[in-house]
């Protein structure tokens, strides 16, 4: 890996100015800028606001000595390759050093061009270590998303016909709890005890298969290839009515809901209706995340930027832990209770916003509440409408 000149800058660390300014001059003479420091201390300091290539690094030092210094820049930067100078009397220091992580040693006094080598060698090295690092990220997230990919492909087969062969017993436990509810209201000779527990036992009913056929409703919307709408439209309009109706949700939640436009109106051309599901999922969430704490605020807002509109959903809720921020929009994946959720809601809204040409992001701490963010052309691009298929949305 070729470096070229004044690509890097290196601490260079003595006690001794008559040392350290000869041979940083020196350096810069072969494309190596150096940032000096006197002590081991006023080195540390420098990290608050510098990045460096690589350390040299003084081993015999008054206060922190070179080893004291290179242990506390490694526990700042565990990547930072540090070369070490000592004096012909005190190699050893030097092999210590090397055991403690140094990536190599020097003896004084120094011949340049093989302190510039050692330089160079240890910024590749470490650049190297970086690629390897990246690659490897690159890797997982490849497997990763062909992970998801396959599970895609194969629910998506199967989602179908599971709800579909759902949706008909439920429809029928639906009638026939109906007509259980009726009689009873008819049934004269029934105790009131009787009844209580007859209606109790017929509202779970009819409440459970309402769940079960709010769950077979998101499959099929998972896995079918829906219709698209594209037309004119204000969103900030859309993001009223999706307060509205999700009014239930944030009184259950004891969620107070506002929401935020700095214009109106803000036109746009997309799919008003699948937009609307994507809001209703969001703020949703963000409600029941509220309520889990007893309560709190959610935000609802809309801008536009350029060509752009964005849009963001904010809670104060107890937030997302860290590493289930980047699995948040899988297919089955929910944090939610058993029972309080399928785990298909954001992996919808992220098929709906990618197939409207834009993106859904997450940002959240924990105890800081979470933010969705989306952002959405205000005019996609549209191929010709095909009656068979409806509009495709090109991106």
């Amino acid at each position: 890996m070729a470096l070229e000149k004044s690509q890097i800058t290196v601490l260079l660390v003595d006690d001794e100015a008559d040392f350290r300014g000869p041979l940083a001059r020196r350096l810069a003479k072969r494309g190596i800028d150096s940032v000096e420091a006197g002590s081991g201390q006023a080195a540390l300091e420098l990290f608050a606001d510098r990045q460096f290539d690589a350390v040299i690094l003084d081993v015999k030092m008054p206060g922190l000595d070179g080893l004291q210094t290179m242990a506390a820049i490694k526990k700042r930067q565990p990547d930072l390759e540090v070369i070490l100078l000592t004096g012909q009397a005190s190699a050893a220091d030097g092999v210590a050093g090397i055991k403690a992580g140094a990536f190599d040693y020097l003896t004084k006094p120094v011949e340049i061009e093989q302190l510039a080598g050692k330089i160079r060698q240890a910024v590749e090295r470490r650049e190297m270590r970086q690629e390897q690092e990246l690659e490897a990220q690159f890797r997982q997230e490849m497997q990763r998303r062909m992970n998801v990919a396959e599970r895609l492909a194969s629910l998506g087969t199967m989602a179908s016909g599971v709800a579909h062969e759902i949706n008909n017993p439920l429809a029928i436990i639906s009638e026939a709890a109906g007509w259980l509810k009726g009689r009873l209201a008819k049934d004269q000779s029934a105790s009131d005890e009787l009844r209580k527990a007859g209606e109790l036992a017929i509202s779970k009913i009819l409440s459970s298969v309402e769940r079960a056929s709010r769950i077979t409703h998101q499959l099929l919307d998972f896995a079918r290839k829906n219709d698209w709408e594209i037309q004119e439209f204000d969103i900030v309009e859309l993001a009223s009515d999706v307060i509205d109706l999700t009014a239930n949700a944030a009184r259950d939640a004891n969620c107070k809901v506002e929401l935020h436009a700095k214009s109106r109106p803000i036109k746009v051309w997309s799919d008003p209706y699948q937009l609307r599901q994507v809001l209703i999922n969001l703020l949703t969430n963000a409600c029941q995340a509220v309520g889990t704490q007893g309560g709190g605020e959610a935000w609802l807002s809309v801008d536009s930027a350029g060509d752009d509109v964005l849009i963001a959903v904010k809670d104060t809720g107890p937030g997302i832990p860290k590493e289930n921020l980047t699995r948040v929009f899988e297919p089955f994946f929910s944090t939610k209770p058993p029972g309080k959720g399928t785990g298909l809601g954001l992996s919808v809204s992220k098929g709906i916003v990618e197939k409207l040409g834009g993106r859904i992001e997450v940002d959240s701490r924990l105890g800081s509440g979470a933010v969705f963010r989306v952002s959405l052309p205000r005019k996609p691009q549209v191929s010709p409408v095909r009656p068979e298929h409806g509009p495709s949305l090109n991106h």
